[in-house]
């Protein structure tokens, strides 16, 4: 419920409490986290750890759409941080809630929601790039890129001038420019050759995906070849639902497929070190694919009409990827297409970097924006190290759009 449809003695409730926290704990904030997914908690991961270091805010972790599932959804977190349930969370006060997906816990109490959103593929473009319905009931939107922020003002999800607009970036990408990874440390601690070519497969999940089409032909492909076979699975393929993935045990069918060479099932829910540590990448239609770009090294893209249509993925992002990669159709060709990729890693790196120029704002430092955005939503002098980057323009115009 947004604060404007509030009633007003919900409203006065609500602000006597806050104010009443504000005497009892002035220099103290909680924070809470809400994921469905592993990959959803990997979005928002960076941001929690950055506040783990202020001993003023208590960061807690939920799923308040699997609680069941709370042990493998936060299996990446930190040890000991605090998990909490949806039940006990209702029963508490935050000052703010963080989620990267169209996650909406009941807290009766009230809290400051932001939403940092979980990719920039375009799919399900009704809920997430082009919404339907409004997203006015957000306190701040974290965008990404202005792509998608011009989309929601189009569609008429939010206002031009909503103080609700925050352009942040991707915090999760910040770690694939940073530096603070390298291909070799990445494979070395995970006790990989890195002499070996390495090629990660990462396919999106629904039973229309390349993995459902041609997923064992291709590892079978690649392992055969000799490379160091990464494959990393969309969470969604994991589950036995025909929905999701086609009713398929992956996991069975693919271990001993990798087993037979050099292959490696990636267990962790944020991939970010494995494409690091990739020298090329495939996948049919993920954010991960786009991701990988900011590495500017070599995509190979299987072409999946039917993906494209049941998850109702804009042509324009289809073209986005197809221009920055090598689009096939078929497992032999994506294994030939990686040899050749590997021959000449340079090709298309001018058509990479203009898309993630296009996809991500300013990488590298979108942890220290998010984090600046969020303690001034808490009403909390950010600390010493939490350096206070320039701001930029943080609303959104129409004049602005068309002069683009």
């Amino acid at each position: 419920m947004t604060r404007t449809l509030l009633s007003p003695l919900v409203r006065a409730a609500r602000d006597l409490d806050a104010r009443w926290e504000r005497i009892r704990r002035p220099s103290v904030r909680s924070v809470i986290f809400d994921a469905r997914t592993a990959m959803e908690y990997g979005m928002m991961a960076p941001v929690h750890r950055r506040l783990l270091a202020d001993s003023r805010v208590r960061p807690y972790l939920m799923s308040s759409g699997r609680p069941q599932r709370v042990a493998a959804i936060f299996r990446d977190a930190p040890p000991g941080c605090p998990i909490v349930s949806p039940r006990a969370a209702m029963m508490s006060r935050f000052d703010a809630y963080l989620a990267a997906d169209l996650v909406w816990a009941t807290l009766p109490r009230g809290t400051r929601r932001v939403q940092m959103f979980h990719g920039v593929a375009g799919k399900w473009s009704q809920m997430y790039d082009r919404p339907t319905t409004s997203m006015r009931h957000w306190d701040r939107l974290f965008f990404i890129n202005r792509r998608r922020l011009r989309n929601y003002v189009a569609s008429g999800a939010i206002d031009s001038g909503s103080t609700a607009i925050r352009l942040v970036g991707m915090p999760k990408s910040d770690c694939l420019v940073d530096g603070t990874l390298s291909r070799d440390g990445v494979l070395r601690s995970h006790s990989i050759d890195p002499a070996r070519p390495t090629v990660l497969y990462a396919p999106t999940w629904t039973r229309f995906s390349s993995l459902n089409a041609m997923g064992e032909e291709l590892v079978a492909g690649l392992v055969d070849a000799g490379y160091t076979v990464l494959v990393k699975l969309h969470e969604n393929s994991l589950d036995p639902k025909f929905i999701n993935s086609g009713g398929v045990d992956w996991v069975a069918r693919l271990k001993p497929i990798l087993s037979r060479g050099h292959g490696h099932l990636i267990e962790s829910g944020d991939a970010s070190s494995w494409l690091v540590a990739a020298d090329v990448l495939i996948t049919d239609h993920s954010s991960i694919g786009f991701e990988y770009l900011l590495l500017d090294r070599p995509l190979v893209r299987i072409a999946m009409p039917e993906l494209i249509s049941k998850a109702n993925i804009p042509a324009e992002y289809v073209e986005l990827l197809a221009s920055a990669s090598t689009t096939v159709e078929h497992a032999a060709e994506a294994v030939a297409a990686v040899e050749q990729a590997l021959s000449d890693p340079k090709e298309g790196s001018v058509n990479r970097r203009a898309l993630t120029a296009e996809l991500f704002h300013a990488p590298g430092q979108a942890t220290t924006r998010a984090v600046q955005e969020l303690y001034a939503l808490m009403e909390l002098d950010p600390p010493e190290c939490v350096t206070v980057a320039p701001r930029t323009q943080q609303t959104y115009s129409a004049s602005h759009a068309r002069s683009r």
